[in-house]
């Protein structure tokens, strides 16, 4: 089976929707995924992602259902060294590479401050959704890997968030979240997408195929949005920096 992750458009974050720029790139993700055979759709409860979600279905005029758990990944720490809430895909890296368990994909969640505010528990509850959802296209989680109980070429599309999507692919992939968040970008209305190896029968795992993918925009003769990423050198003074 294949999983395509759709991050919603440029954010309007105060009214939780798209600005003018994000409902262009929404568009664009919908002209690229419409010649696509769907199985089904699925979109964070979020509004950012139900508008980005809308161009597409609209276009192919379908419907998407709404899981819970691909909402934005909420988990705000009061951060110890900076003094700030910070979110946790949102840390200086002179911060967070100094604890080596953050590398870790069981570790990572054990520091004091991720169990004082139970990220890990909130990343359980996104590979736990993601689990149930996999199990219902046929695929069962047994260990670090699925079980092909029902194996099929569906493909399937989420619509959600950059942190959400980093948990997600750090589950399927067997690796810390700490070092997707801060490694990986996604820019907006961004494609990932994902794809079963069945090598022995009955036995699945995943291999991401492409990541972030902003050739749809390009197509269009447009460039991707500078929004999730920081600035590329410090003098950069029109560019995000902290």
């Amino acid at each position: 089976m294949k999983i395509i992750i759709v991050r919603h458009g440029d954010p309007d974050y105060e009214h939780d929707t798209l600005t003018d720029t994000g409902r262009i790139e929404a568009q664009c993700a919908a002209d690229r995924l419409k010649g696509h055979n769907i199985a089904a759709f699925y979109v964070s409860p979020l509004g950012r992602a139900r508008d980005t979600a809308q161009y597409t279905l609209d276009a192919m005029g379908r419907t998407a259902q709404t899981l819970p758990w691909l909402r934005e990944f909420h988990a705000p720490i009061l951060h110890p060294d900076t003094g700030d809430t910070r979110v946790p895909w949102d840390w200086l890296p002179g911060v967070w590479t100094q604890e080596q368990r953050y590398y870790d994909k069981d570790a990572w969640a054990q520091t004091d401050v991720m169990q004082q505010y139970r990220v890990g528990e909130e990343a359980k509850r996104v590979y736990d959704g993601l689990d149930a959802l996999l199990a219902q296209h046929g695929y069962i989680r047994e260990g670090n890997i699925y079980r092909a109980a029902h194996p099929n070429r569906d493909t399937i599309v989420l619509f959600c968030h950059f942190g959400v999507e980093c948990v997600m692919l750090a589950h399927l992939l067997g690796a810390s979240p700490m070092v997707f968040w801060h490694g990986l970008c996604a820019a907006p209305a961004s494609v990932t997408v994902l794809t079963t190896e069945e090598r022995r029968a009955g036995i699945a795992s995943f291999r991401m195929n492409c990541f972030g993918d902003t050739g749809h925009f390009y197509a269009a003769d447009r460039e991707p949005s500078f929004s999730a990423r920081f600035c590329e050198t410090f003098d950069c003074a029109d560019e995000r920096h902290d």
